[in-house]
């Protein structure tokens, strides 16, 4: 931590801090408010001017801290934002000229207090989630130093969202810094030429972070806040890449999933699949939102947007039984056009049992075979099972779905799976609509 600025901002409050209880409530809202729109620009101008993340990140932190008595004391200025910067700017300097041994220091002290030149927010924010999600980083340490850097999240709050420990994020953050310094990664938005395939890294990282709040990897209950987060920062990837359609159609993507949240699991915690979801209880918001995204993006084929489009399928039918399952078929098609994907191919299966009924279904399942990315998974076994119950083969599916449960991630879905077996087989007949 750099000399002189740390400890008092970690005394006054972290990154994610809400300001302390002693001050008028109208002045702690402005202030956790500009915290979540401004973070990222006030680090990210910190990183430009510098160079230096820890730097940055104190200096930022300084600022934020010395806001709650300044507002308090002098009303929440016009534009919160700039204020922030200019005493994160103002700090960095101080610290700059403290460090009398370092002669290059001390010029850049000066450097700094007379050269500045504003950038628009916008650029600030993209220059700072390109270089967090940059491909040499690993990728753990990319998703740990988006959310502290762009997001504000403080270290407890990562290492609680993915349920590591502390320790672990802070040196996910700490190597990524430091890989950052070591290997000369430019803080910079990349050159046209290259934009768009890192881009796709940034997307990459983001559909990451929403995944680990909306359906964890290890199995546990989802993570609302977590997938918040990752919408919020896909709205500013968004709003600075109007041009880049795969940006909207993540959104878009996150957008619909998430408008299902309060209908994904019951009163007992455990997992309500999507046929049997109370419609009335999703966002018709977030869904009115989502589906515009993806009709605009879909257009240009990319694999966001094709996940969009089914999500928007399914999202817009009124009820199970209307969903269109010729269209979702289709576009399954298209995305395994674009590459390979056994996971793609598994829930191609299934819109295909949909449409042609579950003969078509067991035949797509048995012509993937087990290829290594679904060796051992559930969902395999599972989809398997479904369409051997609807064929009313009754024992082979109870094999099957012993295999699922054994294979479940959770408590939630092994109880899914149970129930699945004991259910009466569907009436079979022309699902298409």
């Amino acid at each position: 931590m750099s000399a002189g600025v740390g400890a008092g901002a970690e005394a006054a409050g972290a990154p994610g801090t809400p300001p302390g209880d002693t001050a008028p409530a109208a002045v702690r809202a402005a202030l956790a408010a500009a915290h979540r729109a401004e973070w990222g620009v006030v680090f990210g101008t910190l990183v430009r001017l510098t160079g230096d993340w820890e730097l940055a990140e104190d200096c930022a932190q300084d600022a934020f801290a010395r806001a709650l008595p300044a507002w308090e004391r002098d009303g929440v200025p016009r534009s919160p934002g700039a204020w922030l910067v200019t005493a994160a700017r103002r700090r960095a300097v101080d610290v700059l000229r403290r460090r009398t041994t370092e002669r290059d220091k001390i010029a850049e002290a000066a450097a700094l207090e007379e050269a500045y030149e504003p950038a628009p927010p916008g650029d600030e924010r993209l220059r700072l989630i390109f270089t967090c999600c940059h491909p040499a980083l690993p990728l753990e340490a990319r998703v740990a130093l988006t959310l502290r850097a762009v997001g504000g999240l403080t270290t407890r709050e990562i290492a609680r969202a993915f349920l590591v420990g502390e320790d672990t994020v802070s040196q996910r953050v700490l190597r990524a810094k430091r890989k950052i310094a070591a290997a000369g990664i430019p803080y910079r938005v990349p050159p046209p030429g290259a934009r768009a395939e890192r881009l796709g890294g940034v997307l990459a990282v983001l559909y990451l972070i929403f995944t680990e709040g909306y359906a964890p990897s290890d199995g546990s209950t989802t993570r609302d806040g977590l997938a918040e987060e990752a919408i919020r920062l896909a709205r500013l990837v968004t709003a600075e890449t109007s041009d880049e359609p795969e940006a909207r159609g993540l959104l878009a993507l996150l957008l619909l999933q998430h408008s299902r949240r309060a209908a994904r699991l019951d009163a007992d915690g455990g997992l309500v699949t999507l046929e049997h979801q109370d419609r009335s209880l999703w966002d018709r918001g977030l869904i009115a939102e989502g589906a515009a995204l993806a009709h605009q993006a879909l257009p240009a084929d990319g694999p966001y947007a094709l996940q969009a489009a089914i999500a928007a399928q399914h999202a817009l039918a009124p009820d199970a039984a209307a969903t269109d399952w010729a269209a979702i078929t289709a576009l399954y098609d298209r995305l395994l056009a674009l590459r390979t994907n056994p996971v793609v191919a598994l829930n191609r299966a299934v819109a295909l049992g949909m449409r042609d009924g579950p003969q078509a279904q067991l035949d797509a399942v048995d012509a993937l075979g087990t290829p290594k990315e679904l060796a051992g998974h559930h969902a395999l076994a599972a989809v398997r099972a479904d369409a051997l119950r609807r064929l009313g083969r009754t024992r082979e599916a109870a094999t099957a779905y012993e295999e699922a449960r054994a294979a479940a991630p959770n408590r939630a879905i092994a109880e899914e799976y149970a129930r699945r077996l004991t259910e009466p087989a569907p009436a079979e007949g022309n699902t298409a609509r």
